[in-house]
């Protein structure tokens, strides 16, 4: 296993003296902003983990013994952070993350990295996994749209290995492109779980690498079914969410989708009909409640808080009517913001950075001033 051990090591001195303990916010403070501190914080976490091996979970389906390989021999990039869309994801966030901050990989470690996974012919294997005939639907659709969010922070940004590995990445992302062009006309009905099979999340995710490479049949491939499967909906109740493990909220979800693809007077016609208390400037939403972060499904919570904040954010930039809902945003995030240390057990270590990271992208000041 490659050693990254002096860039790790000065992120989790600076993560340690970050983070103070579970803080419990009475109310928000100012905007959260993407300072140096904090991207290291985030960053040493998927750093940490891109080539652990073990533990992991496959989710593959096997169709005989031949099936029964490591991680990095069936996935060759992404095998480490516990699981396949973990791993994807953690590519992301360090992609963004270097982008805003280059100074964070001065001695080039963590590029070299990245140009040792992401190979022409490493993404040659991740495709040959996607199409056999047992694993068609592997990860569908939240490993396919965090793979198209990695893409769409590679193609934006104006630096030459990333266009290398954009190139590489490219053949796979367009295996995932077709298989959403068959699978969406045949989804009847949207999944509104509040974990990995969520449709709002997956279709928000991947209307944003649709938008920012331009491919306008892809947009409109999302554009038109996000309409069918929601545009009808009404009266969501938040007071059935979270679930014990949720990390996304269906009903905020949803909401937020619909915001990006629908015209401000179509929006503010159905907004009121799906959630009319996100129109009350009194609107209250308290932060989820983690009691075990060692245990990998009641961590979630942490993970909803931050998608919570992301929604809330992007929905509070709509409208006027919705600047409200920054506030609770705020609230969400500042919840969970001091667990985010790699202190954690690794069951919350190896993803909640994305998903705090994420938080911060949707907030109105991302890449705003450095604290």
């Amino acid at each position: 296993m490659r050693r990254f051990s002096c860039t790790i090591l000065l992120l989790l001195l600076v993560g340690l003296v970050s983070c103070s303990g579970p803080q419990q916010a009475d109310k928000p403070s100012e905007r959260p902003r993407l300072s140096i501190d904090l991207a290291k914080r985030i960053l040493a976490l998927p750093v940490s983990c891109l080539e652990i091996e073990y533990p992991n979970k496959l989710g593959q389906v096997l169709g005989g013994a031949e099936d029964l390989q490591s991680p990095r021999q069936l996935h060759p990039v992404f095998y480490g952070c516990f699981d396949w869309h973990s791993a994807v994801h953690g590519y992301w966030t360090i992609v963004q993350l270097l982008k805003q901050f280059p100074e964070l990989d001065l001695d080039g470690e963590i590029r070299s990295l990245l140009s040792a996974h992401l190979t022409p012919e490493n993404i040659q294997v991740e495709i040959a996994f996607f199409e056999d005939q047992h694993n068609q639907n592997f990860e569908r659709t939240y490993g396919w749209a965090w793979l198209f969010k990695l893409q769409e922070a590679l193609i934006t940004w104006d630096d030459a290995q990333a266009k290398e590995w954009a190139a590489a990445l490219q053949p796979l992302v367009e295996v995932l492109i077709d298989k959403y062009h068959v699978y969406l006309p045949k989804l009847v009905y949207p999944i509104r779980a509040g974990q990995h099979d969520n449709s709002a999340f997956s279709l928000s995710l991947s209307l944003d690498y649709a938008r920012s490479s331009g491919n306008v049949a892809f947009e409109s491939l999302i554009r038109e079914h996000a309409t069918r499967l929601y545009q009808g909906d009404r009266g969501c109740d938040l007071g059935f969410e979270p679930s014990g493990y949720d990390f996304l909220s269906p009903c905020l979800e949803e909401a937020y989708l619909m915001s990006r693809l629908m015209d401000r007077s179509a929006y503010l016609s159905w907004l009121p009909e799906f959630m009319p208390e996100l129109l009350t400037t009194d609107f209250q939403l308290s932060p989820a409640i983690v009691k075990d972060r060692s245990d990998g499904k009641l961590v979630h919570l942490d993970g909803l808080n931050y998608s919570r904040s992301a929604c809330l954010y992007g929905l509070s930039q709509f409208d006027d009517a919705l600047a409200h809902l920054a506030e609770s945003g705020q609230s969400h995030f500042d919840f969970s913001i001091d667990n985010l240390s790699h202190q954690d057990d690794y069951m919350g270590s190896h993803w909640l950075g994305t998903f705090a990271l994420y938080a911060l992208e949707r907030s109105a000041k991302i890449g705003a001033a450095i604290n």
